[in-house]
């Protein structure tokens, strides 16, 4: 997700609290609040794939997943 898009989610909500918001403007938000929620979800589990717990043996282990 790039600047111009969050830019426009900041847009969208400030003009909804002044005067509110056509459909398309609602569904337009939508779309971008879903985009801007997936982005984050994939760079937070593409970190956490990346993470390594270290016992107090100086043992490292993959994180893994609840209920694996």
């Amino acid at each position: 997700m790039d600047q111009k898009q969050i830019d426009r989610i900041n847009e969208l909500a400030r003009k909804a609290r002044a005067e509110g918001l056509t459909e398309w403007e609602e569904a337009e938000r939508a779309a971008l609040r879903r985009e801007y929620i997936d982005s984050v979800l994939g760079s937070l589990k593409s970190q956490l794939d990346n993470t390594y717990i270290v016992d107090e043996k100086g043992r490292k282990r993959k994180l893994k997943e609840k209920g694996e």
